[in-house]
């Protein structure tokens, strides 16, 4: 059993085969009218990605793809206690199970002095690896400052902390957060996204207890950018969905003299389909089919195989400045985006959102799974924050595509939204204007 920190000021009591994390401000204002001995908490997780993944692999025992398995929607919930009574915490370390601390408690504590809450928050399971592997993913994005608390490490770039016996040389293809243990050796050229922890090598893990330096401790970030937050569940919840129709049946209004103009185009130099609908993932990895005007030639599926070699992207992407596939009318339509002008449609169906991630196919979504797990936990847009940000730099495209995707879904929010929307019709008006 761990010692307790003699400078503490609150203790958290919960099963040691759980992890959470979770906002205290819903309740500070009761904790400190009240001053009660024990607060209970119930923490209730409705994380709607919640699924695990395994392996299946054919007769020969070779890999064959990637299979989730959704254990259904519940909601997770777990019971915590709070306590600033060093003895209360004690008492509950010394328990042999969680049921008979909480009975112990009970009869220590007299009602008056307690008092019990209902919180959001996440929860996370010890007991499996892929849980605490999330827990730790989450712990990484939302502590900006571990160097607070854990001694002997240093600053290596922007959101990525390293041990001061890791050997690290920082590279545009290393992105943070990311947590480097000591011991590990990152070489010029390497790859590392995150949110993600290299853990310490296990033959040259510290050894020892080191202090806690409590008085520096700081918050983990602002409530808008906390799991559960009011602020996010704004961005993402009815005032969006209002504002993702209204928007779309504006734009739907404003275009749609030009659907007959396009689709005969279209039909006159490649003729039918005027259509393209391509199997896209949204929330939880539901598939949907994506709405576009068909801007390439009939055969590009099949012709993709045979340009593999020409692929000037850097991740699952498949990209080309000057691809043989597409028809004149189609070049055309993709200089303006207006071959996503059906997407609305999709807007309107709650498949996508005006604004999010980009809508990928299962196959893109299988690459780098913090990234996955986040683009996933919204609706992809038909506009987003990396299709006005990306570079096009050589070799940093997917790693250009995995930040922006990740600081949206971290930093969401109406204004955010907002200021997309507007990069994105300054982006095409200077496409227009352009000589």
């Amino acid at each position: 059993q761990a010692e307790l920190a003699a400078d503490s000021e609150l203790f958290l009591l919960a099963d040691p085969r759980t992890l959470v994390l979770f906002r205290l401000a819903g309740i500070l204002d009761p904790i400190a009218w009240m001053n009660p001995t024990l607060v209970s908490v119930r923490l209730v997780d409705h994380r709607r990605d919640s699924y695990r993944e395994r392996v299946v692999t054919g007769p020969d025992g070779s890999f064959e793809r990637f299979e989730r398995i959704y254990p259904g929607s519940d909601p997770r919930m777990a019971r915590i206690g709070l306590t600033s009574d060093a003895e209360l915490a004690m008492i509950w370390q010394s328990a042999p199970d969680p049921r008979t601390g909480w009975m112990r408690l009970r009869q220590l504590v007299k009602k008056d002095a307690r008092y019990a809450a209902t919180l959001p928050g996440r929860v996370f399971n010890t007991t499996r690896r892929e849980e605490v592997a999330a827990f730790t993913r989450e712990l990484v994005r939302q502590w900006r400052r571990p160097d607070a608390t854990v001694e002997s490490i240093r600053s290596v770039g922007e959101g990525i902390w390293a041990h001061e016996s890791a050997e690290v040389l920082p590279d545009k293809a290393v992105k943070g957060p990311l947590w480097i243990g000591a011991g590990r050796e990152l070489e010029q050229g390497a790859s590392a996204i995150g949110p993600a922890v290299m853990w310490d090598h296990p033959d040259k893990r510290p050894v020892g207890h080191q202090e806690v330096n409590w008085l520096e401790l700081e918050p983990l970030s602002s409530p808008a950018e906390q799991p559960g937050s009011s602020s996010r569940a704004a961005s993402s919840g009815l005032p969006k969905r209002v504002f993702d129709v209204v928007f779309s049946l504006l734009v739907l209004a404003a275009t749609l003299p030009l659907y007959p103009i396009i689709a005969l185009a279209i039909i006159i130099e490649d003729g039918r389909p005027v259509f393209f609908k391509h199997r896209r993932e949204t929330v939880g990895g539901k598939e949907f089919p994506c709405i576009k005007f068909r801007s390439m030639r009939n055969d590009a599926e099949h012709t993709k195989a045979q340009l593999a070699s020409q692929n000037q992207a850097d991740g699952p992407q498949f990209f080309m400045e000057e691809d043989p596939r597409l028809t004149r009318i189609g070049s055309f339509l993709r200089s303006f985006q207006l071959d996503e002008l059906p997407q609305f449609i999709n807007v309107l169906r709650g498949e996508m959102s005006v604004v999010g991630p980009r809508p990928s196919p299962f196959r893109e979504n299988q690459y780098c799974p913090p990234w996955r797990e986040a683009r996933l936990s919204v609706r992809p847009g038909v506009t987003g924050l990396w299709q006005i940000s990306r570079t096009r730099a050589e070799g940093a495209d997917f790693q250009e595509w995995i930040k922006y995707d990740i600081q949206y879904v971290e930093r969401q929010s109406f204004w955010l939204d907002m200021w997309i929307i507007w990069q994105t019709v300054l982006m095409l008006v200077r496409r227009v204007t352009r000589p």
